[in-house]
């Protein structure tokens, strides 16, 4: 097969506060069922051949949602970063999370910082966390350190090519390969737009809480029969 394992998969996680309500719980429960299927996951991408597996967690856009969620989602990123922060060490799993630091709290960032230093000497699995993320924001944070470097002649303006863009990104990671949105949804909702030019897309059906281990193995079948053309013939 062709494209068997892709090197970069990105996963855009939706469908936690429909799965609830499906079942007759509050949105928050769909969150932590979506959170405790990702464990789970994680671990199962990487066994498959899958060198980096970026998620979508939470973006710029989810502050607008009712604050007593997004208070738990907060809250619950933190759980899952100090509860499996051994885990990540023991499989030697990179853990990277890009996004803005603006408007986190203090005890969020501190988290985020934590498992990044505690992982960060690992290189064969690297695990990225988009939390409080959004493309379009990346690549203009992006373009604002490209100029300051050129203002303060750091960099010479002709040195630059997509090759550095890429290495201005919030984290320096290869191309995805593909992309898997959940839940049917039908739309990349500004998840890695610079990273995801080529990639190949796939939107099942299944709420994210639902895709699992057997999910993932249909969705890296249907990879593996795309013939990826990167604007060729």
């Amino acid at each position: 097969m062709e494209n068997s394992v892709p090197n970069h998969v990105g996963i855009i996680m939706d469908g936690n506060g429909r799965w609830a309500v499906k079942h007759g719980m509050i949105r928050s429960l769909g969150h932590k069922k979506g959170a405790d299927n990702l464990k789970s996951l994680v671990q199962y991408v990487f066994t498959k051949g899958v060198k980096c597996l970026s998620v979508y967690a939470f973006s710029t856009e989810n502050f607008k949602r009712d604050k007593e969620e997004v208070d738990y989602l907060m809250n619950l990123i933190i759980k899952f970063f100090n509860k499996e922060k051994s885990t990540f060490v023991k499989n030697k799993i990179k853990v990277l999370v890009s996004g803005s630091k603006d408007n986190l709290r203090s005890d969020v960032i501190a988290a985020i910082e934590g498992i990044e230093e505690a992982t960060k000497d690992f290189t064969d699995k690297v695990f990225n966390v988009c939390f409080n993320y959004g493309g379009r924001l990346e690549i203009v944070d992006t373009l604002k350190k490209i100029i300051d470097k050129v203002q303060n002649n750091e960099l010479d303006i002709s040195s630059i090519d997509e090759n550095l863009v890429s290495s201005y990104m919030y984290k320096d990671l290869p191309d995805l390969d593909f992309v898997i949105r959940t839940s049917g949804e039908l739309r990349t909702s500004n998840f890695m737009l610079w990273q995801s030019s080529y990639a190949e897309y796939y939107f099942p059906e299944t709420l994210f809480p639902d895709f699992d281990e057997k999910e993932f193995d249909i969705a890296l079948e249907e990879y593996s029969k795309r013939k990826r053309r990167f604007g060729g013939v």
